[in-house]
């Protein structure tokens, strides 16, 4: 089988991370909730891996590294942690519904949602964002990485342009993992990570880091194992985003993914950037085929093919010729909405693909034009 839908979860893993969670699943304790050794052990391994990543992602402070168990519930507690009623915040139509729909929901809160668009090539119209954020922005909310087309906005400029007073917030699904992301450099206040996807962790693991700019509260309230005496949350961090048992063993994954990327990063950024190069070049050439997406490191290469829905075209790829890509909206309505698409087809590679299994997909692709 050819895995080609990395940009939905990462199908391959490092075998220190096989190894790394293996061994917790197989030998672990209640992270910091009991106080006998293998707890306490087992919480020193947590806050390893805190302090990894924040290093790893040139983070304000270990403390504000927030394991979630996914992407999608590290944004939801950066947007409501950080928007109230009569604020005004700046997305574009380029986000994911895991901003478009908090986003959505606080509106009817009296929120105020502006959204850029794209230019004619694709990309966010950073200029048109611009002109859109106020005295009065709250927050811009942007991706790092398109999950339709791998398109990046230049996140530098945009925090550049803003007043000082207006939070940046990003959604790092797509691109972590995949390019460098320093938060104090690119000037980024909350910072929501997938641990499954370019972070090479596994299934269940997510991260929100954030600055002292921001102070989300608890959306969860349980226990932390510490002041259990209160019967209000900590009001420190970790521990006031953090009730409930731990994912001891996605947390180890992604630490270790983590190391693993410290090592390799450039050059997994290179390999897959020329993938997804390859990959471009020959689809374009493809009769029936319409590309939309560039080279970009994050491995997206999304694309269409004329009087073919996308979810068809995913499926005959994945019964005729066992490769594995996603069809549809890929849950970014306005972004599609943006394209004047109904649904694309998006391969996504990453460096533990090979330049073989390139060329047996542009063979499948060429084959389903010549037949339909």
């Amino acid at each position: 089988m050819i895995y080609f839908d990395n940009a939905a979860t990462g199908g391959f893993k490092p075998d220190g991370v096989i190894s790394a969670t293996t061994a917790a699943l197989g030998h672990s304790a209640n992270p910091g909730r009991s106080g006998h050794k293998l707890s306490l052990a087992c919480l020193e391994r947590v806050y390893a891996a805190r302090k990894l990543l924040c290093e790893f992602f040139g983070a304000y402070s270990f403390e504000r590294v927030i394991f979630t168990k996914n992407c999608t519930e590290a944004l939801n507690i950066a947007i409501f942690g950080a928007i109230k009623a009569g604020d005004e915040v700046v997305t574009t139509v380029a986000e994911h519904n895991s901003v478009l729909r908090p986003l959505e929901y606080l509106k009817g809160k009296g929120v105020a949602v502006s959204y850029a668009p794209l230019t004619a090539d694709g990309e966010v119209d950073v200029k048109a964002l611009f002109n859109l954020v106020t005295d009065k922005t709250r927050a811009v909310i942007v991706t790092l990485a398109s999950n339709v087309t791998g398109a990046m906005p230049d996140i530098k400029a945009i925090k550049n342009s803003i007043p000082e007073s207006c939070l940046l917030i990003c959604d790092g699904a797509q691109a972590c993992g995949h390019i460098e992301v320093n938060m104090k450099e690119s000037g980024i206040d909350a910072l929501a990570v997938a641990g499954h996807k370019g972070m090479l962790g596994v299934q269940g693991s997510g991260v929100l880091i954030f600055s002292e700019r921001i102070n989300p509260a608890p959306v969860l309230f349980g226990g932390t194992g510490s002041e259990s005496y209160n019967l209000n949350m900590p009001d420190f961090y970790p521990d006031a985003l953090e009730s409930g048992t731990l994912n001891y063993p996605a947390i180890i994954s992604l630490g270790e993914g983590a190391l693993y990327l410290m090592q390799n990063l450039v050059k997994n950024r290179q390999k897959t950037e020329q993938m997804s190069a390859f990959l471009c070049e020959n689809l374009i050439k493809i009769k029936g085929v319409k590309l939309y997406s560039k080279p970009n490191p994050c491995g997206i290469v999304t694309f269409e093919i004329e009087n073919i829905q996308s979810e068809v075209v995913a499926s005959e790829l994945s019964e005729k010729y066992d490769i594995c890509v996603r069809g549809g909206l890929h849950c970014a309505p306005l972004m599609h909405k943006a394209l004047k698409s109904e649904g694309l087809v998006r391969a996504s590679i990453s460096s533990f693909n090979t330049q073989n299994e390139c060329e047996l997909f542009i063979k499948a692709v060429k084959e389903l034009c010549i037949t339909r």
